[in-house]
């Protein structure tokens, strides 16, 4: 416990690092009081009571997880920093599949820059699409009653503030990157889910009337978090040796490095992917309620804790970790980058066969990585089952928690990297934050 106070000193020592840090607190808390602001024309206290009686358990109570609550309460901040993501998996999937941005992956900073820039011009205009059928929806139902000005007056308003505020929150991230400390997109979506966690925590204490119970469920939380933290950080590392080269009187190369590649490269990816798959049959039944076949299809795919519904999910989410991971992961671009350095793998010869091995490596390693992700998506709903609360459940795995421990990660690694730099111990003496390695 000395050790960990000691490093947390530490941090508030070095200047650059504690000015980052309070810099990025400083823009989560603009955005968390964002949320909060209601958009222009609506009566917040009827909202409030609606937001109250909506149904959490839908592709809506998902995005409202990810904003932090302002889908519901309709604030400036309604559709949160998603459209971005969204736009960013569109640029991602185009660059496997369209020549012109796959040459622009390969033009280095420059190709980047024009890639943001696509990347925004996108979110832009999926921003304004989804502020259409956001401010539509809002005028039906309970949340009809809460909007004060004429309806096309509204419509243009609604789209005018979700765009400014969804192109705003892509600032607050971009700053957070640049000045920050950790991934600002990544930390955004973290504060939304983390902003749920306190009162559902609360609700779930006062809920049982045995404190063991409530123990134990805390005590498998740990476990999953542990294990989820465990697989996120295991890597399979390849050794390449790198020919010895001549250039005047000096010697290059001669050394032996390692190709780390991870067990879920595919990362929280798949969840998101599948999750959005399972969402479509339901909505589309919603489009023919008097037919009662799409009824019977849209309440099976509505019952999210049910065991089919869970079965078909796992085996989605195994198949969209091996996708991405396709697209995220090039073997043959690797293994021609090794070539052109003059590496090559012990025993394997360099091109064709270092790419089959790759390839071959990779597939395996994938399989684990995917049947976990498939077991950590339908968590939740085991943990429902199990007597968890369904408003806390979604914290025992499923999309909130990968994010939660990868965002954390990845902050805890650059803080530790400041602190290293500067000659001081990393946050854990004993162990740094570090890959697992197999």
């Amino acid at each position: 416990m000395a050790g960990i106070a000691e490093s947390f000193r530490n941090i508030f020592k070095i200047e650059e690092l504690r000015r980052r840090i309070l810099y990025t607190l400083g823009i989560l808390v603009v955005y968390r009081i964002g949320t909060y602001v209601t958009l222009p024309g609506l009566d917040a206290s009827i909202l409030a009571q609606a937001a109250d009686s909506a149904n959490r358990n839908s592709l809506f109570g998902l995005l409202d997880l990810f904003v932090g609550g302002a889908f519901f309460r309709a604030g400036i901040f309604a559709l949160g920093i998603m459209p971005y993501i969204t736009a960013s998996i569109i640029i991602q999937l185009l660059g496997a599949v369209v020549p012109y941005f796959q040459k622009l992956q390969r033009e280095g900073e420059e190709g980047r820059r024009k890639i943001t820039q696509l990347t925004r011009y996108g979110t832009i205009g999926i921003t304004a699409l989804q502020s259409v059928g956001y401010a539509i929806s809002l005028q039906y139902g309970a949340t009809g009653a809460a909007i004060v000005v004429s309806e096309n007056f509204f419509i243009v308003s609604t789209v005018i503030v979700l765009t400014a505020g969804t192109m705003f929150v892509m600032w607050l991230g971009e700053r957070i990157t640049e000045n920050g400390i950790g991934n600002g997109i990544s930390l955004i979506i973290m504060i939304g889910i983390i902003a749920f966690l306190p009162q559902s925590l609360y609700n779930e204490f006062t809920l049982k009337e045995n404190l063991i119970v409530f123990l134990v469920e805390i005590a498998f939380l740990a476990l999953v978090t542990a294990s989820i933290i465990l697989v996120t950080q295991g890597t399979r590392r390849i050794p390449v040796q790198y020919a010895k080269r001549i250039v005047g009187r000096k010697v290059y190369g001669g050394t032996t490095q390692y190709l780390p590649l991870r067990v879920n490269a595919a990362g929280v990816m798949p969840i998101i992917f599948a999750q959005s798959i399972m969402f479509i049959p339901s909505t589309f039944a919603s489009f023919f309620p008097d037919s009662g076949f799409w009824q019977g299809v849209g309440t099976w795919f509505g019952d999210f804790y049910g065991w089919g519904y869970s079965l078909v999910f796992f085996f989605v989410c195994v198949f969209f970790t091996y996708f991405y991971t396709a697209i995220a992961v090039n073997p043959k671009e690797m293994a021609d980058t090794m070539k052109r350095q003059g590496g090559f793998v012990p025993g394997i010869r360099p091109g064709k066969q270092t790419n089959e091995f790759i390839d071959n490596i990779l597939t395996r390693i994938t399989l684990p990585g995917s049947v976990f992700l498939g077991i950590v998506a339908i968590l939740p709903a085991i943990a429902a089952k199990m007597g968890v609360s369904q408003a806390f459940s979604p914290f025992f795995g499923g999309t909130s928690l990968l994010i939660m421990v990868g965002v954390t990660l990845d902050t805890l690694q650059q803080i530790e990297s400041h602190l290293l730099m500067r000659h001081y111990d990393g946050l854990m003496k004993t162990g740094r934050v570090k890959s697992r390695r197999r």
